[in-house]
């Protein structure tokens, strides 16, 4: 489908929103239309509207659109605002200043510089009969012209365009913490050369498979392997982890992370629109089109708000004068004070603002959240089910234990098996020779290596025949004493494999291997219970000893075992059922479908995996579910700041109300509080970006 994107100059609020959804829903379809308030920015899915036309629909609402080009600087048209903004006020302070028959057009220039800007939003309002805070206060101001309160009319529209300028402000603030996440990334490497020189290249022109230089302290510019150099790299970028990663041939790399103190060369494996913070960027923007719950309330009320406001106003105006006898000129007057406090730019701005800046904080700590509603979801979870392999556990096996016969020790037992392993890929071998090695041992060359299909393997060491081979094939020799095949059969129903180690004259031993738990698993699972999530359960397709071994481990008692994918969606059904806020913790592929079922898809590592992102509602770019009780509590910090800003904006405009039915309002206060409850709630939702790291909550 085409996508174009424009950037909207005047698009800082979430009613700028809903112009120009009015204003292009009906030619582009609603659903075609993306929004990123912070960015400034309008996407638009389908062929129509042609750019001219789409250009002249929105300059009619009194912004102004252009293609969007992420290099161009900040437009002028925000300056050109700030301009006329301290125009007005020194207009106004002229107009207190000055006698008597200069004060009227002074008041009128700082009412008129104040109120340039809103005027064409507060007309296109005023021709669709879609009454705003553009329109509100317009009429504000001219009516307090009308009843000959120009020093008032004056103040307002200063005041007003003091909040606008202070408003644009503090979004930008948020626009640049969401522009230094997505631009972590350089746009330039070091290539390296066939005649060791290197040469400046630019990140895009970059393929897979050359090879960049990545002098110490500088950033990474696209994900790759490291083929020379020893490191340490600051991944926080990525994943959200608070220590470096030590790096060395053969470790893998991410663009955006920092190298330490060694010098790297690393071999590119995707080109610089595939890396993995290419698609946390995406993501990122991605979310901030999706609506939470809160938002979607919040227009909602907006949009009977609004109009209810102006109705009040006009009876306000017309039934004192008409049924009690009130003075025309005070009742106008208190309806401009309600008209004034009636704005709902705080009320909107506070849920958009709260959720883009928990967005941003949870990305920047290594959770990728998609969107507002994933967020809310979050907040409100009661059970949790785990998929085993790759989320509990880490998904690849490792050795468990060392039991020497015969009388050779753990040692000698390990040097023998990792040289009859050492040319083999099998992922046991592997987990083997590993082990092997981070004991210090080094095997000796083996001789005359041999394969037997369906049983093991055999070679020479320093002269000597020796077998290597599943509990089975020892079986088949016929040298397995009751102790021995007693012990075989207590690992394999705890879930481990086994590998048997002998010569032609006896057992030499064996080695048992298991999938590892992970070792914060125990840990966030209290941390979930501590948080109120009231159900855990694991879910795995392995058999019933391996599934009870791994919850007995960690400390759960509830899990289903030898479970099909079918089977995994029916039990995540039947919890949701229950609990109706559930989440399905998986590797995103596999679990799909579950995931899907559940009210929150979690997809675990998805620092290497497309379909994770793809799957999920969010990812964790680490493998490791201690970000969980973080994900949990952050979800419910950004709710109750959206609570906090909701109740705020609604608590001080409705005392203000009550006040200017009391007659102890002005308009001025009323625009100053307007003002300011509009700047306390983005200063509430900006704190968000602060997040502490999950290691640290």
């Amino acid at each position: 489908m085409i996508q174009r994107q424009f950037k909207i100059r005047g698009l800082d609020c979430a009613e700028e929103v809903a112009i120009l959804k009015r204003q292009l829903g009906p030619v582009a379809g609603e659903a075609n239309l993306g929004f990123d308030v912070l960015r400034g920015r309008l996407t638009v899915a389908g062929p129509v509207p042609e750019d001219a036309e789409l250009l002249r629909l929105v300059a009619e609402t009194g912004m102004a659109a252009e293609l969007w080009d992420a290099s161009r600087p900040e437009a002028p048209a925000s300056k050109l605002r700030d301009y006329f903004m301290i125009g007005s006020g020194v207009a106004l302070l002229a107009g207190y200043a000055a006698s008597a028959p200069l004060e009227r057009p002074l008041f009128a220039l700082a009412a008129l510089l104040g109120a340039w800007f809103i005027l064409p939003k507060a007309w296109f309002a005023a021709r669709h009969f879609r009454p705003d805070m553009n329109f509100l206060m317009t009429v504000a101001v001219g009516g307090a012209m009308g009843i000959g309160d120009w020093a008032e009319a004056a103040t307002v529209a200063f005041l007003f365009a003091v909040s606008n300028s202070l408003e644009a402000w503090s979004v930008g603030r948020a626009r640049r913490a969401v522009e230094a996440l997505l631009k972590v990334a350089p746009d330039e490497v070091e290539l390296l050369l066939a005649d060791g020189r290197t040469q400046t290249k630019p990140v895009p022109e970059m393929e897979p498979g050359q090879v960049f230089r990545v002098p110490p302290g500088a950033r990474i510019g696209l994900d790759g392997l490291v083929v020379a150099g020893e490191s340490e790299v600051d991944q926080a970028a990525i994943t959200g982890e608070s220590r470096p990663v030590a790096k060395a041939s053969g470790a893998e790399v991410f663009a955006g992370t920092i190298n330490g103190n060694g010098s790297l060369d690393v071999r590119t494996t995707k080109r610089s629109t595939e890396t993995v913070i290419a698609k946390v960027i995406r993501m990122v923007e991605q979310a901030q089109a999706s609506r939470s719950p809160s938002e979607t309330w919040v227009e909602r009320f907006a949009l009977i708000y609004t109009p209810v406001v102006l109705l009040a106003a006009i009876l306000v105006a017309l039934v004192p004068p008409l049924l009690l006898g009130q003075a025309w000129q005070a009742s106008i007057y208190q309806a401009l004070v309600l008209l004034v406090i009636g704005c709902p730019c705080a009320l909107v701005i506070s849920t958009p603002v709260s959720i883009v800046a928990g967005l941003t904080a949870a990305a920047g700590q290594g959770v990728l959240i998609k969107g507002g509603k994933a967020l809310e979801a979050a907040a409100h979870l009661r059970a949790i089910a785990f998929d085993k392999t790759g989320t509990i556990t880490r998904g690849r096996p490792a050795v468990a234990g060392v039991y020497p016969l015969a009388g050779h020790n753990e040692a000698e037992l390990l040097e023998i098996a990792a040289a009859l392993e050492a040319g083999s890929r099998h992922p046991l071998a592997r987990a083997i020779c590993e082990h092997a090695q981070a004991q210090g041992l080094a095997p000796v060359p083996a001789t005359d290596f041999k394969m037997m299909p369906g049983k093991g393997a055999s070679a020479r060491l320093d002269g000597i025949p020796y077998w290597m081979g599943s509990h089975r094939y020892l079986e088949e020799r016929g040298e397995e004493t009751a102790e021995v095949h007693a012990k075989l059969e207590e690992l394999s129903a705890s879930g481990h494999s086994v590998v048997v180690i002998g010569t032609a004259e006896h057992v030499c031993g064996f080695i048992a291997l298991a999938d590892q738990i992970r070792e914060s698993v125990p840990a966030a699972l209290a941390a979930l219970r501590a948080l109120g999530v009231e159900e855990i359960v694991m879910l795995t397709g392995d058999n019933e000893g391996t599934a009870r071994s791994v919850a007995s481990a960690i400390g759960l008692t509830d899990f289903r075992a030898e479970l099909l994918p079918a089977d995994k969606l029916r039990m995540v059904g039947e919890l949701v059922d229950r609990w109706q806020a559930v989440a399905m913790v998986g590797d995103g592929v596999n679990d799909a479908p579950a995931m899907a079922r559940s009210t929150l898809g979690i997809a675990m590592g998805a620092i290497g995996s497309d379909a994770a992102i793809e799957a999920a509602d969010v990812a964790l770019m680490t493998d490791d579910i201690a970000h969980l009780p973080w994900l949990i509590g952050h979800a419910r910090r950004t709710l109750r700041v959206i609570q906090q800003n909701i109740g705020l904006s609604l608590v001080v405009k409705f005392g203000v109300a009550a006040l200017s039915f009391a007659g102890c309002a002005s308009l001025w206060a009323a625009i100053a509080s307007d003002m300011g409850v509009s700047l306390l709630v983005i200063a509430n939702g900006l704190r968000l970006l602060r997040a502490a790291r999950p290691d640290e909550d």
